[in-house]
């Protein structure tokens, strides 16, 4: 069956292949531009944009940003477990390799996260001029994908078809989950978000023993392969498997704590990301320095726990942390940054109950 399956992806690479090359051929130019803007698709927006909604501007919002965005990034890592294809660039020597990725490509997680990130954003501000602007960013960052040689079209297509989906789905249930959620203890809420970020994990380790566990690239990849792909793929869906726990944690325990507020005058707004931004990069620091990399196992423990406290951190830590130093209050206009009565978003937003 999996041999099946990589004969016929060879087959479609053969023909998309050529529309790599013709991409790549526009110029040596567009490279830094395409750099720049493939980052809006990025990841690495779960520690630095949305926190700067969910801090400073409306923490509904930024909360369920965050979830959607991390749990369409968990089932991206395991589809390109399950699959193992190729990128461009290691499929062909003709393609320059201009991302420099070290996980299977498809399903293209940034396709996947700049439709659910910019597309949700759209949506809840209602506004055509938001539709236009994310259709922009979204189509963009898919050419960027293909361009440096990190993904097919089809990687980038079924990655707007992965974000599309989870987009759905959120819109769909994400009120009544909430409302399920709430009725929780915070004990019972710890377990279903830990089960629920490990058990993808652990799925993935078990498909890549059971049928990957002597993997190497086909013959017919005639590109620069990196080394330890099915180790780095694990560790990266170990990360966000523990970004995901970390971050509901951190939200569930807010929640019972009061939940706070996003008000405040601009500089209170510019103090909060400020002091949690600097917050998430003395986790990174001290997690390099305490904890150096790791292999097998433990490089999955590492990469799962270094993880869940950023998720942690932005979710719990950092709002309480605002609240202690008077840069914000708990809703109803408690605390020094609160403001009288301000609203971050309309009444019928995500959370009209709670900011």
């Amino acid at each position: 069956m999996v041999a099946i399956r990589e004969v016929c992806m060879d087959a479609v690479w053969d023909v998309e292949i050529v529309v790599v090359e013709w991409i790549q051929s526009w110029g040596r130019w567009l490279e830094a531009p395409m750099e720049a803007v493939t980052l809006l698709g990025s990841q690495a927006l779960l520690l630095v944009l949305v926190p700067l909604v969910f801090w400073s501007l409306h923490p509904a919002v930024g909360a369920r940003l965050y979830l959607i965005a991390a749990g369409a990034a968990l089932v991206a890592d395991l589809l390109k477990i399950a699959l193992h294809g190729a990128r461009p660039s290691w499929f062909h020597l003709s393609v320059r390799p201009l991302a420099g990725e070290t996980t299977f490509g498809a399903p293209s997680a940034h396709a996947a996260t700049s439709l659910v990130l910019w597309g949700y954003g759209a949506l809840r501000l209602r506004r055509r001029g938001a539709w236009w602007a994310a259709a922009a960013i979204v189509a963009a960052v898919g050419l960027t994908r293909i361009y440096l040689g990190a993904h097919f079209v089809t990687d980038v297509l079924a990655g707007w078809l992965l974000g599309a989906a989870a987009l759905w789905a959120a819109l769909r249930y994400e009120d009544a989950l909430l409302a399920r959620w709430r009725r929780l203890g915070l004990p019972a809420q710890t377990g279903l978000a830990l089960a629920a970020s490990l058990a993808p994990l652990l799925a993935a380790a078990g498909w890549q023993a059971l049928f990957h566990a002597d993997w190497t690239p086909p013959e017919e990849w005639t590109g620069s392969v990196p080394p330890g792909i099915g180790d780095a793929s694990l560790e990266h869906t170990a990360g966000v498997a523990g970004g995901l726990f970390g971050g509901v944690l951190g939200l569930s325990a807010l929640a019972v704590r009061g939940w706070y507020s996003a008000a405040g005058s601009a500089v209170s707004r510019a103090a909060r990301y400020v002091v949690g931004i600097s917050g998430t990069v003395l986790i990174l620091a001290v997690a390099d320095v305490a904890v150096p990399g790791a292999a097998g196992s433990a490089g999955l423990l590492r990469e799962y726990l270094v993880f869940a406290v950023l998720g942690a951190w932005s979710a719990l830590g950092a709002p309480e942390l605002f609240l202690r130093m008077g840069l914000a209050g708990r809703p109803g206009g408690v605390g020094r940054a609160a403001g009288a009565g301000h609203a971050d978003a309309p009444p019928d937003g995500p959370a009209a109950d709670r900011e």
